[in-house]
């Protein structure tokens, strides 16, 4: 059955067979939808697939950064910028890992890509003053202007199509679904210190109270809920957009000459073969979620720790190979990385919580194998850190471990600042307490003696202000994430001296695939010989990555995903079947 629902069609049900659409997106993802929002700008007939019964992927349930250096963002905050010195900064973090031509295929059409999706959509970002580079002591990094955020948007504009929208990780909100991003935490933790602080939280602790009166959850997203939110709102503005749930795709057919022009589709109701006249782009998500491609990419790293969005099965990867695709080599990693805890909900489904940046790299806080030994620089990018986990001995699980100070101050994973509501979390053994560390030790079956050595040796550390052991705070990324406002001579070293002390248990998630199909600058998906397979494009973590398995900036997957998405809609509406 077609809906339509605030000006968008939606299918709950089957295709109807023979149907034909200019574009046909696989994937609804970032990615996806802004293929198809650029595509329905431009005045194209757009079909966008997706196997769920929800629209975002992964990106709804990511902070939504776009890595994009050289918009007009960015001279806002960080005039000096250049995409030279960009150009510089990926190659030195990238290098032969990934092919230089599509580096600069982004550089060159990403400020293009944002000015038009903003201009012409409800597409709104905003550049944070300071975000910067994950490999800061490169040459070329920044410390801002690169890094941009969305909007935050209000829900209550999609109308019925709000229930579509992924909802965010519950572990995410708080109240009961209410969204916070940073500047959120910042002014809820400082509420009582700070009259703006106590205003704003005031004010979003109220809009969320009445937006439960009449809604599931609530309706002010932020970070990546906001941006599939505006994309969704954007498609729904367009003419002539279809938005397809719960159906997959089954088959690419190609025509005499070898241009992919039809997709087989299969939902509930029945199949159904709908003809693409411009071509065909996937944007599934990547391989993460597929059993055998798991297996053979990621051995060892159980699906319960992926921390991504259900849908990428890796099935439209199948099928482009099956067409001759071809998949990127010489990666740094096949995925990229954050370090996560896992916890049984009530529903009997597993968390799996990445610990991005606000606790692990701050004072007061270690990690540390199962010989009680420091194995990695706390404070590194998260993809590093669990790049570290996967290559250090004894590391899997690893132990974030904290004072009793540091835990009320920052929490610990899923455990929020303040020390309060500790109990269900000690009872199911996410979280372990020990009145000393000795105790600490015994109840995590680590060694004691090495914990009691490593957390002297941060002691030592924190008072010099230098870690000697893994440089520990010397980069701007790393004081960035750290605390200043501590007091420490070192904003990522602080005295772990007051008790009990806590620890969490730390694995490696994958949090999306960095292989791919190999693309050209256009998006085409290209055979063994490097041809283009004519009306054939992957965007997103369908394409093989262009940072080559390296995560040099945050939004380094949602950045390339929009412009590779405009790259892809340009070259296939200027087909002239």
């Amino acid at each position: 059955m077609q809906v339509l629902k605030n000006g968008l069609n939606v299918l709950q049900g089957g295709l109807q067979d023979g149907s034909e659409f200019d574009l046909v997106v696989i994937g609804a993802g970032g990615a996806g939808l802004s293929a198809a929002v650029f595509a329905a700008i431009d005045g194209a007939k757009v079909l966008v697939v997706e196997r769920t019964e929800f629209v975002g992927g992964t990106t709804a349930w990511s902070a939504g950064t776009t890595w994009v250096p050289g918009t007009h963002h960015s001279a806002t905050v960080n005039p000096a910028d250049t995409l030279a010195e960009a150009e510089k900064y990926l190659n030195h973090a990238v290098g032969v890992q990934a092919p230089a031509a599509l580096r600069e295929a982004f550089l060159k059409n990403g400020a293009e890509a944002v000015a038009k999706i903003e201009a012409q959509s409800s597409m709104k970002y905003r550049p944070y003053p300071k975000h910067p580079d994950y490999i800061s002591d490169l040459p070329g990094s920044t410390l801002g202007g690169r890094a941009l955020e969305p909007v935050p948007f209000d829900g209550r504009l999609l109308g019925d199509l709000f229930p579509l929208l992924r909802p965010p990780i519950p572990e995410f909100t708080v109240l009961g679904g209410m969204m916070v991003d940073r500047t959120d935490i910042n002014h809820l933790l400082a509420m009582t210190k700070s009259w703006a602080a106590l205003k704003h939280s005031v004010r979003i602790v109220l809009r969320h109270l009445g937006d439960r009166l009449s809604h599931a959850r609530g309706t002010r997203l932020v970070m990546g809920n906001a941006l599939v939110a505006r994309l969704l709102h954007s498609l729904s503005q367009q003419a002539d957009a279809t938005l397809a749930l719960k159906t997959s795709v089954d088959a690419l057919e190609r025509d005499e000459a070898g241009r992919v022009v039809a997709v087989r589709l299969s939902s509930a109701t029945g199949n159904a073969r709908v003809l693409a006249k411009k071509g065909v782009v996937l944007a599934s998500g990547g391989f993460n979620r597929d059993p055998a491609l798991r297996a053979q990419k990621l051995p060892g790293i159980p699906a319960e720790w992926c921390p991504a969005a259900p849908g990428h099965t890796g099935e439209a990867l199948v099928l482009a190979r099956g067409l001759g695709a071809v998949e990127g080599q010489g990666a740094q990693s096949p995925a990229f990385w954050a370090p996560v805890s896992l916890r049984k909900r009530a529903d009997g489904s597993t968390a799996a919580f990445p610990h991005f940046v606000m606790d692990r790299a701050k004072p007061r806080m270690i990690t540390v194998n199962q010989a009680g030994e420091r194995f990695v620089n706390e404070s590194t990018s998260y993809h590093l850190f669990a790049l570290g986990m996967q290559a250090a001995q004894q590391a899997v699980p690893a132990y974030l471990v904290a004072d009793a100070k540091a835990l009320r101050q920052y929490g610990m994973g899923m455990v929020r600042p303040g020390g309060k509501g500790l109990t269900p979390f000690l009872a199911d053994g996410y979280l372990t307490e020990g009145a000393s560390l000795e105790a600490l030790a015994n109840k995590l079956g680590i060694s004691a003696e090495g914990l009691a050595q490593s957390v002297a040796q941060n002691n030592a550390f924190a008072q010099s202000g230098v870690d000697t052991q893994f440089q520990r705070g010397v980069t701007a990324y790393q004081q960035n994430i750290g605390d200043a406002a501590a007091g420490g001579r070192n904003p990522n070293l602080g005295e772990m001296s007051e008790g009990p002390y806590y620890a969490v248990k730390l694995y490696p998630g994958d949090i999306g695939a960095a292989q791919g199909l190999q693309t050209n600058e256009h998006a085409q998906v290209l055979n063994a010989q490097g041809q283009a397979i004519e009306g054939l494009y992957a965007v997103g973590n369908d394409m093989n990555s262009i940072m080559g398995g390296v995560y040099p900036a945050p939004g380094i997957t949602i950045g390339p995903g929009l412009v590779f998405a405009y790259l892809a809609v340009q070259k296939a509406l200027a087909n002239p079947r």
